[in-house]
């Protein structure tokens, strides 16, 4: 069967390593690579029949991966942190790649090697970082959103470096063929941001009107692969027409269909892509280089995870920050495949120094979990020696805090609880470490605290000894933990409620003496399933058992183990039984004309009239003698088989 075989092959294995990393909570590219190993020319068993021509057919998988970041770039991301991001993301990369060529040159390597060997270090894995963020409760805090934004603007360097570093290392090409590149690139950009943006949109308009899905998959799939050819026979990389089409699309109406539409496309090439790069991996290298192996992992992970510290607190941002995002972001990333296949496959780098490359990259994948999972306890460590930090204080009473409320965390779901809290007259004080989210809480008079809520020195200030209740609303969960932990070690008799973003969080933090922890994700869920419940018509009462079942399930011990839980819920189960519903009076109806005390409604029904809107006038617990009149509102409370009150 020749290449079918083969795409055969790569998929089953494919499957096998990607549930074997998904297993392992690691992202589904490294399950790929390893895939790539197991069926690869170096080692026994099943392998594939024909690498190169996989290779070939895997870099439609490169193109469409661009392709697809194009879809999805924007601007609007970039906002918040634009600062770090562009400026700060930019010279990350300058600085990398001269660390890397260094290094280079330092393990012997020639020059055009070590340039490439900086180039493919100075990207980080996206996949990787999101993945790790996520599995670790950290998106949306304000590390997160610095990491992603140096992260857009790494994956957009890897066009120029996919058309710069080619011509900087041949030896024959010299400044007129690398101004001649950037010539062409611009007038290829000039002209697809001219013509594209006019044409594309329109075409892509056009087929819409027919209505069929089919045919506009097949259009998006020929408009990024079409350019990114027109690019190759131009001279310039295959990858940036397919990116910077993406781009123009991103901008039309049909943008986010597209990026739908060609999601399962991408990730099928992709996969092809992620496992030929794993069959160059030699095994038998890895173990024979082992040491050279470590040391370029060692030296890579130190060096730029220092220089990604560095920069970010030369832009301001401190505490926890810089450490999160040296930790987060040392590794080497998936685009640096891209480039490392390119630099093989045109000779600037020889088998070896690819393969160290190859084996680094993936290490440093791996590894990214592990040293992540450190930012807390060195950030812990760190602050225990360095206790003279001075908190900055706002709002805080003149006689201190007493009976109050403590809130670790003062993003948005933190000053929804604030403002009920202010509503009702509750003292609180809000623990933030964000700069602008404690300037909000400084314009609305709350009672802050600026600092990190996972060091006891902030947590004192908000004097625990005299609060009543700690509620910790931050998403992330290591600093959760962390809270959790020392208030219930030296302030056990403190009730703690907490979010957290998953099940095994949630016991994990139930073990760790909290009152009560709240799954945002699954309240969302319940809510918006009753919305939908409701608009189906289904009984109120049936829908109310199917919430407290959902609930029961997921905090079942809570509520048995807890007597005064089960009376707030027993009490709120009561509630939501006595169903509100609103009756219009038709000219038909029986009640018109006549009194509650003829009707008797109550005895007849089971229902009672608990209301009367009527000319805009609501008449609360209307007396027995008021004379219904066509048009009338009324409110009744009763159970569900109560009926007849239209007839």
């Amino acid at each position: 069967m020749g290449i079918a075989a083969d795409i055969v092959i790569i998929v089953v294995a494919a499957l096998l390593g990607g549930l074997v990393a998904q297993k392992l909570r690691q992202p589904l590219i490294l399950g790929y690579i390893l895939a790539g190993v197991a069926i690869g020319p170096f080692t026994g068993g099943i392998t594939v029949s024909d690498a190169h021509e996989v290779e070939k057919l895997a870099e439609i998988g490169v193109a469409l991966l661009l392709f697809a970041l194009g879809l999805e770039f924007s601007l609007r991301e970039l906002k918040p942190v634009r600062n770090v991001a562009l400026i700060g993301g930019s010279l990350q990369i300058l600085l990398t790649i001269g660390y890397g060529y260094g290094l280079g040159r330092w393990l012997g390597w020639d020059t055009g090697p070590a340039l490439w060997l900086g180039g493919l270090a100075s990207l980080s894995s996206t996949m990787v970082i999101l993945k790790t963020l996520m599995a670790r409760g950290m998106m949306g805090t304000l590390s997160s959103r610095v990491m992603v934004g140096i992260l857009i603007v790494q994956d957009l360097a890897v066009v120029p470096l996919l058309i710069l570093l080619p011509q900087l290392t041949n030896p024959a090409a010299g400044l007129p063929i690398l101004g001649l590149a950037v010539i062409k690139s611009a007038v290829f950009l000039l002209l697809m941001f001219v013509l594209g943006t006019k044409l594309l949109p329109r075409l892509l308009a056009q087929v819409a009107r027919y209505n069929c899905r089919e045919l506009f998959l097949l259009t998006i799939t020929a408009i990024g692969l079409g350019i990114g050819y027109l690019t190759y026979i131009s001279g310039l990389s295959f990858a940036f027409g397919a990116f910077i089409a993406g781009m123009v699309l991103s901008e039309s109406d049909y943008g986010h269909q597209a990026l739908s539409d060609i999601i399962p496309l991408r990730d099928l090439f992709g996969l092809l892509f992620f496992t030929s790069v794993g069959m160059l991996l030699n095994p038998t290298f890895l173990v024979e280089h082992w040491r050279g192996v470590f040391v370029l992992v060692t030296l890579v992970g130190l060096g730029k995870g220092v220089i990604m510290a560095a920069i970010v607190r030369a832009f301001g941002y401190g505490n926890i920050i810089p450490l999160a995002v040296g930790l987060g972001m040392f590794q080497i990333g998936e685009f640096s495949f891209v480039l490392g296949q390119v630099g093989f496959a045109g000779g600037f780098l020889n088998g070896e120094q690819h393969s160290y490359i190859l084996s680094a990259t993936i290490l440093s994948m791996l590894l990214t979990p592990l040293a992540s999972g450190l930012t807390a306890p060195l950030y812990g460590l760190k602050k225990r020696y360095r206790q003279s930090e001075t908190l900055e204080t706002v709002n805080i009473p003149r006689d201190g805090l007493h009976d109050h409320v403590v809130i670790a965390g003062g993003g948005q779901v933190g000053r929804h609880v604030a403002d009920i809290l202010l509503k009702l007259n509750v003292p609180f004080v809000i623990i933030e470490l964000e700069h602008r989210a404690v300037e909000e809480c400084k314009r609305k008079g709350y009672p802050a605290i600026y600092g990190d809520a996972s060091h006891q020195i902030v947590l004192e200030a908000a004097t625990l000894q005299n609060a009543r209740q700690l509620l910790v609303t931050i998403p992330h969960i290591a600093s959760t933990e962390a809270i959790v932990r020392y208030v219930h070690e030296h302030h056990p008799d403190l009730r703690i409620v907490v979010r957290s973003v998953g099940r095994e969080q949630m016991e994990a933090l139930y073990e760790d003496g909290v009152h009560m922890v709240i799954l945002p994700e699954f309240e969302a869920g319940l809510e918006i399933a009753r919305q939908a419940l409701l608009n189906l018509h289904y009984p109120v009462t049936q829908i109310q058992k199917f919430t407290d079942t959902a609930r029961r399930d997921h905090y079942h011990h809570i509520y048995e183990d807890q007597a005064e839980l089960k009376h707030i819920r027993l009490l709120k189960n009561a509630r939501d039984l006595l169903e509100l519903s609103w009756e219009e009076l038709g000219a038909e109806s029986l009640l018109v004309g006549r009194s509650l005390r003829q009707l008797d409604v109550r005895q007849l029904t089971g229902a009672s009239v608990v209301g009367v809107l009527r000319n805009g006038e609501f008449t609360v617990n209307p007396s027995a003698d008021l004379i219904f009149r066509e048009g009338d509102m009324i409110a009744l409370i009763g159970c569900p088989s109560a009926a007849g009150i239209q007839s």
